[in-house]
């Protein structure tokens, strides 16, 4: 089939879904979001304009930044329509400067949590399911562990971190062959789907589910991405080579679903000015399973000079892995790629208010190239965030603490979280990833693991004079300001149901304590590291064990809320000044 006739068939297609789907969904859709609400958000909203200076980018690199925030366009709007069904329909709805339209660039999409920490439509679109929009709509967990079950076979296939999950009907598997028809270089490098796709089709089932790569699930903009990223490596060829190839490989990963090519580039590569996360990585959005990668592009130049101090006075790795509180130990990587940025624009899964990446994921390729990690210093040090971070630790805690928690304590804690990424077990026992073990649990359990080996070998680094008494208690004050909580977190949350766990074992723990007469928290700095040690010791004990069953218990064991302890210091938090919603703005968009 001709590319053109493709393109008007998709459009066709488009339309009869906007008009048979959408449309209904929007006329039923229950209205979840009050007026009231829209204008407490809107009210409460404060815009972070990010600007870093640019002016020293060579020629060359000044056309790299404008292909790749072109490509971050289209990553948007691909991260959109991963998370809903109905984004593309409610994203040409907008009106510029309506309500809607501040909440749509704020939640990404046309689901929001509203006052009441719900997840609701604020726009007549159809409810927030689980599987968001990379699973068949309406499909249920134990529909598809059922269908799992029955085919083990495809399970690999069906769960890949890189596909969309289809039902076989005849509208898709046509959808989906006429793709490959008209993209013969697909069918190349995706052998036996055309074949797999054609059986289906011409033996139809009801119950049948099928997947293919996201490369032909969302090929129109997927091949736009892939000639930007092309066009910019041709232009980084003369004066950064590195660069150059991280950005030609990965625009072929873009085809192949396999980023192993792209990602040792990526960590093992030495560039100058810029750099960019580009692709789909992180599962946080795949409430279903845990399993699928939503789509994000983060453009950063770098800052040369922190950089080169930060790589100088990071201490032996080694040494730290081996302290840690389980018999499992790993070698780890004596040089870890660690460098400082300011971000440009973040599109996508990526666009807020987020500090810090480490990234690739994979445990074969960490295993082989190691990981980078991006710390994003206009973010982290913006004197907006952290004035509104520092009022709410001091709402939380007795006012003796208050200035314990700083700027630099906030960027350590931080930095040595992502570098706790690194470390500890990452298989189990019997030699399963994370992921396998412990699916949707696995980020939850990824990331508090890492707040606590951030907060564990604060002691060793204080002993060996990277810390000074005053910047450890800093760090320590940074650990207790990520966990208190400004409201009783849903399931649905990983960062803050990680976060009420380690609050509740401080808690039990005699770290902090709450005073009822002033109705804050005391710390009890001289149990800290006792403290934080007895509970990563329980978590990496469990992340070896790969036993899910132990995973979820261990949850509702320690997310338990009192509305007489964690509701005061959660009122006390929501109420700090300086609080309320975040919305990013980016001067290299003419924003």
């Amino acid at each position: 089939m001709p590319y053109r006739t493709h393109l008007v068939l998709q459009g066709i297609l488009r339309s009869f879904l906007v008009v048979c789907l959408i449309l209904p969904a929007a006329a039923s859709a229950q209205g979840e979001w009050t007026d009231a609400d829209m204008r407490r958000v809107v009210e409460n909203t404060s815009v972070l304009r990010l600007a870093p200076d640019l002016s020293h980018l060579s020629e060359a690199e000044q056309t790299v930044v404008r292909n790749l925030l072109k490509a971050g366009q289209l990553f948007q709007e691909l991260y959109e329509d991963q998370k809903h069904p109905d984004a593309t329909w409610a994203r040409e709805s907008l009106e510029e400067g309506s309500p809607e339209a501040h909440l749509y660039r704020l939640y990404r999409g046309p689901i929001g949590t509203n006052t009441n920490n719900e997840r609701a439509a604020f726009m007549g679109v159809r409810p927030e399911t689980s599987g968001k929009n990379v699973y068949p709509i309406g499909v249920t967990r134990e529909e598809m562990d059922d269908y799992l079950a029955a085919h083990p076979d495809e399970r690999s296939t069906l769960l890949d971190l890189r596909s969309v999950v289809r039902r076989a009907t005849a509208v898709r598997l046509d959808w989906d062959l006429a793709t490959l028809e008209a993209w013969p270089g697909l069918r190349l490098l995706h052998p036996g789907l055309q074949q797999q796709l054609t059986s289906l089709r011409e033996s139809p089932s009801e119950i049948v589910f099928y997947a293919v790569p996201y490369a032909v699930a969302y090929v129109d903009r997927i091949m736009r991405i892939h000639d930007l990223l092309m066009e910019s490596a041709d232009a980084m060829q003369p004066e950064d080579r590195d660069f150059a190839s991280y950005l030609r490989l990965r625009a072929n990963d873009m085809l192949t679903s396999n980023y192993e090519p792209g990602d040792a580039a990526w960590v093992l590569g030495d560039f100058n000015n810029l750099n960019a996360q580009i692709g789909s990585y992180e599962t946080y959005d795949d409430a279903l399973f845990g399993v699928k990668a939503f789509y994000s592009l983060s453009l950063l130049v770098r800052d040369r000079e922190r950089s080169e101090a930060l790589v100088s006075a990071l201490t032996d790795i080694q040494a730290l892995e081996n302290s840690l509180p389980y018999d499992r130990h790993k070698t780890v990587r004596s040089r870890i790629p660690v460098s400082v940025y300011n971000v440009i624009a973040d599109f996508g899964q990526s666009r807020g208010t987020n500090t810090a990446t480490i990234l690739p994921n994979d445990a074969d390729h960490a295993r082989k190239y190691g990981r980078t990690i991006l710390l994003r210093y206009n973010i982290m040090t913006n004197p907006q965030l952290f004035e509104a971070s520092h009022n709410r630790f001091c709402a939380a805690v007795l006012v003796e603490h208050c200035n314990d928690f700083t700027l630099d304590g906030n960027f350590q804690r931080t930095l040595w979280h992502e570098i706790g990424h690194y470390l500890g077990t990452d298989r189990t026992v019997d030699g399963r990833t994370m992921a396998e073990a412990f699916q949707e649990l696995q980020n939850l359990y990824e990331e508090m693991k890492s707040d606590l080996v951030s907060l564990f070998v604060a002691e060793q680094l204080h002993a060996s004079g990277y810390y000074t008494d005053e910047a450890l208690r800093s760090v320590y004050a940074g650990g207790i300001r990520r966990v208190v909580q400004s409201r009783e977190p849903r399931r649905d949350q990983p960062y803050q149901t990680m976060q009420l766990m380690q609050w509740n074992w401080y808690l039990d723990n005699g770290l902090v304590t709450l005073d009822e007469q002033e109705g804050r928290l005391a710390i009890h700095y001289g149990r800290y590291h006792e403290v934080v040690e007895s509970l990563l010791r329980e978590i990496l004990d469990l992340l070896s064990s790969g036993d899910l069953q132990r995973a979820e218990a261990f949850v509702d064991q320690w997310t338990t809320w009192d509305e007489n302890l964690h509701g005061v210091i959660a009122l006390s938090v929501a109420n700090a000044p300086g609080g309320g919603y975040r919305l990013v703005r980016y001067g290299a968009l003419g924003e």
